[in-house]
């Protein structure tokens, strides 16, 4: 195994090569991203890198630049102290949401992701509606779910069931585990699970214990961590930035920070896929053009109607589409006036140099 091979460059990225960038360039992976400066690795060593002027002028969006995991073709100078960024190889998977706030724009949060681990805490705190948001950003990224129950040391065993086959129920082939960072149960089955040379990330809203976990995979308390506000029942923010760790077996995590609105764009596949019931049922729907709302003949009401369907289920459906669909076409409003903006200065550019 070469050291890219340890950082989890394979075969995939190897055929994603373009031969000309390649010989003129090395190739590193991006570790962490600070504004805009950027820690990449080449499986040697980790530099403080830039973005080269081409690369930063020609993005047409914020898909374009790096982002934590994925990989650059980059220069190293000043004996490896220092490194410029020249492209973005191809991604595997990506995962994105809306930047939050009124803002419609993409925000990269990592790239080129194996295993999402999508932890709720088993407590007052566990949330399906906000589950079925999480599945849909990673299922719309093409990246494979575990759902982690963290702090089962606070729920009985009879509750813990309970929240597995609720979890079941909308996501049957989704793998859940419970475990507690506390006193240690299932700590191991959540380790064997990590493989070396695979990309991991941790999701879930502030306080469901990601750091805490991450801290016990490690081994050590490398990172800090912050109580959960009893007053508000909030977790603090511990996590403030993106950075992809390598564990003692050679498998790669990535911590995110706790994320208050979890906003999508252009998430069809993601609603497929975390919805696949809901859209099953659409397609027996006696109209084609149904909206699923008040139509006779609409089979995913009936579905409602008769208990089949949960009603809370059905309405965050219709909300994350409606939202997506929103965002959608609010951000291609945006797309569309900066590029009508952007040939707009580069006419009078070239009329001012005439």
């Amino acid at each position: 195994m070469n050291a890219l091979e340890a950082i989890g460059f394979n075969d995939w990225f190897q055929n994603q090569l373009d031969a000309d960038m390649a010989s003129a360039h090395e190739i590193a992976r991006v570790i962490s991203v600070h504004k805009n400066r950027y820690v990449i690795n080449n499986g040697k060593m980790e530099v403080f890198a830039e973005l080269s002027g081409h690369l930063f002028y020609t993005a047409d969006s914020s898909t374009d630049l790096p982002t934590v995991g994925d990989w650059v073709y980059a220069d190293f100078y000043d004996e490896d102290t220092h490194a410029i960024i020249h492209a973005v190889m191809p991604r595997k998977t990506l995962l994105k949401r809306k930047t939050s706030g009124k803002l419609v724009d993409i925000q990269l949060i990592a790239a080129n992701i194996d295993i999402a681990f999508i932890i709720q805490s088993a407590d007052y705190n566990f949330n399906l509606r906000r589950l079925e948001r999480y599945l849909v950003m990673v299922n719309e990224g093409d990246i494979t779910p575990v759902i982690l129950l963290s702090k089962c040391d606070l729920s009985s065993q009879n509750e813990l069931d309970e929240l597995k086959n609720s979890i079941t129920n909308i996501a049957p082939n989704v793998t859940v585990l419970a475990f507690s960072s506390l006193n240690g149960e299932n700590l191991d089955r959540v380790k064997d699970a990590l493989a070396p040379c695979q990309t991991y990330c941790l999701l879930g809203s502030s306080g469901v214990g990601k750091t805490t976990l991450l801290n016990s995979l490690l081994g050590s308390e490398q990172l800090r961590t912050q109580s959960v506000s009893k007053k508000q029942n909030k977790g603090k923010h511990t996590t403030t930035s993106r950075e992809l760790i390598q564990l003692d077996n050679g498998a790669m995590l990535i911590d995110t920070p706790g994320m208050r609105e979890l906003g999508n764009l252009s998430v069809d596949t993601g609603m497929d896929e975390t919805f696949s019931d809901i859209s099953a049922l659409a397609e027996q729907c006696k109209f084609g053009n149904c909206t699923h709302t008040n139509e006779k003949g609409c089979a995913i009401l009936a579905a409602i109607e008769s208990g089949e369907l949960s009603e809370q289920r059905y309405k965050n459906y219709i909300k994350m589409k409606k939202e997506s669909e929103f965002n959608e076409l609010n951000y291609f409003e945006k797309r569309k006036k900066d590029k009508d903006f952007g040939k707009m200065i580069k006419a009078t550019l070239k009329d001012k140099n005439r």
